[in-house]
């Protein structure tokens, strides 16, 4: 039976204009190796990397114009 730290998240959700939700709680690994853990029911992980908050969402996402704006003619 695996124990709560080898628990994985039940149900992830990619936005492509937004961050990662994932059902928590969640462990995550950072490139420098480092691992940072919130127990919140859900979590939303940042993709865009503009976050103060990093690794979490912190909606600054919301403040990058939309695709369709960032096209080159």
């Amino acid at each position: 039976m695996p124990s709560e730290t080898d628990r994985t998240a039940e149900r992830v959700v990619i936005d492509p204009e937004g961050p990662l939700l994932m059902e928590g709680p969640v462990e995550i690994r950072l490139p420098d190796g480092s691992t940072v853990s919130s127990d919140r029911f859900m979590v939303a992980v940042c993709t865009c990397r503009r976050s103060r908050r990093y690794p979490w969402c912190d909606t600054s996402h919301r403040r990058r114009t939309p695709r369709e704006d960032r096209r080159k003619d």
